[in-house]
């Protein structure tokens, strides 16, 4: 798919020889004269960038910015002037302009800008929050892969059947139930989520089912269980996988007869709920290893939703940076922060282990950390760097290790390889064999401190 350029200029023109050498490079382009037909015509066109003239009449380019800024906050744009000046170009940056350049330029170098924009932004999608598209307001996307999920998650919603949603931890599974509940006939009846990992194995069967009072010590008065709870409405069980076997048969049981027993009681009580499962894990390993009854597996698995990870969907991190950073900086008190176009092209090519849970507190710490308006590159790493801490492979532990022992020996004994070679309770010559392998030089040693 190329990648769309609109080009703003009240000189005819420059117009035209900025879109041919635009169209030349590969770029889709559209031009208009003046900043209010820009604004028109974004909607339509959906750029993924903006090339504009600094001074226009009745909108100059900021102005445009600002306004393109109001309803499509992650589209780069690119201002031009022929009357540039440094506090023109600070003043662009700080607002969070992409590139400020000075005519005449280099086509290479408008070139190069470009590009590097229509990697990191593009228009906005339509409104989620429009009447039809209300059941998704809470899932920010532009990505190809979410849509079609989306679309699988619309069209399963609408019958009763049971649902997996499969992804690893961080992508959003929660957030994808609630919006299938919210598109599903039982919208306006109850939403239960229960994380199967945070309830004790003994309490397993009265926190479902509940429990009648004196059945057991403590039971004071009688208690519906979540699946009363979540009568006529949806009940998603988090982390599926984790749920004890023993208790996999009576959930089984009850989904079939679509009755529950509550603890102590002589009576089951009828239930009527549509049932969601999320997992982290991968369920078909767990049937075949044992960890997980098949017969389960098939009543829930009547329709699969893989929920991608944060990585296989990078054309989302500039809406979801954005989606959240409007959130902190509501919170924090402070004057609004911007990333900078550095910062977000480090957010976009970070690995994500964590996904959109980690991308989130990555944002709320450079909020929180940056004190300007403007969130550096710098910052970003220092946050990624605290948060994909992982186990290394043995082999680079060990060699890591070695390289950290060898430097440590060669500072202890100021250099001296025999005395090193002592100490480590090694010939001279394997020693040397270490150190040529770790690349150390002993002469370095000496004198250090």
């Amino acid at each position: 798919m190329k990648r769309r350029v609109l080009i703003v200029d009240d000189d005819p023109d420059l117009l035209q020889i900025l879109a041919i050498r635009l169209r030349r490079a590969g770029y889709e382009t559209a031009t208009v004269e003046n900043g209010a037909a820009a604004l028109e015509r974004i909607p339509a066109f959906l750029p993924h960038v903006v090339v504009t003239d600094l001074r226009m009449a009745a909108m100059d380019g900021l102005a445009l910015f600002e306004g393109i800024k109001a309803d499509h906050p992650t589209l780069p744009v690119i201002i031009l002037t022929a009357h540039g000046t440094i506090p023109d170009a600070i003043d662009a940056t700080t607002r969070g302009v992409f590139a400020f350049l000075t005519k005449p330029f280099e086509p290479d170098v408008l070139l190069a800008h470009v590009e590097r924009a229509a990697g990191i932004g593009a228009a906005s999608v339509p409104d989620a929050s429009s009447a039809d598209n209300a059941w998704r307001s809470e899932i920010t996307t532009r990505s190809p892969i979410m849509e079609d999920l989306l679309k699988q998650a619309w069209l399963a919603a609408r019958s009763e059947v049971s649902i997996i949603i499969q992804g690893a931890s961080g992508t959003g599974k929660e957030l994808l139930a609630q919006a299938i509940h919210r598109a599903s006939p039982r919208a306006a009846k109850p939403f239960v989520a229960v994380n199967c990992t945070a309830i004790p194995e003994s309490l397993f069967e009265s926190e479902f089912f509940g429990f009648t009072k004196g059945s057991f010590s403590g039971a004071t008065q009688d208690r519906a269980g979540l699946f009363q709870t979540a009568n006529k409405g949806t009940l998603l069980l988090d982390e599926i996988g984790d749920m004890p076997l023993q208790f996999q048969a009576k959930l089984l049981r009850a989904l079939q007869e679509q009755e529950v027993r509550p603890v102590g009681a002589q009576q089951p009580v009828p239930i009527d709920i549509r049932v969601l499962a999320a997992t982290h894990q991968n369920l078909e390993e767990a049937v075949n290893a044992g960890r997980f009854r098949e017969d389960l597996y098939y009543r829930l698995h009547v329709v699969a939703l893989d929920l991608p990870t944060l990585a296989r969907r990078r054309e989302d991190i500039p809406l979801l940076s954005q989606r959240f950073l409007a959130e902190a900086n509501a919170t924090s008190g402070q004057p609004p922060r911007t990333f900078s176009p550095d910062a977000m092209e480090r957010l976009i090519s970070a690995p994500w282990p964590g996904n959109i849970r980690q991308l989130h507190n990555v944002v709320e710490q450079c909020v929180v950390l940056c004190d300007a308006q403007v969130i550096p590159a710098s910052l970003v790493e220092r946050a990624l760097r605290g948060r994909t801490t992982k186990l290394l492979p043995l082999n680079e532990a060990r060699e890591r290790f070695d390289h950290q022992y060898l430097i440590d020996l060669l500072r202890i004994t100021d250099g001296n390889v025999s005395q090193a070679a002592r100490l480590a309770e090694r010939n001279r010559s394997e020693f040397y064999k270490l150190l040529a392998r770790h690349e150390l030089d002993p002469e370095t040693f000496r004198g250090t401190p």
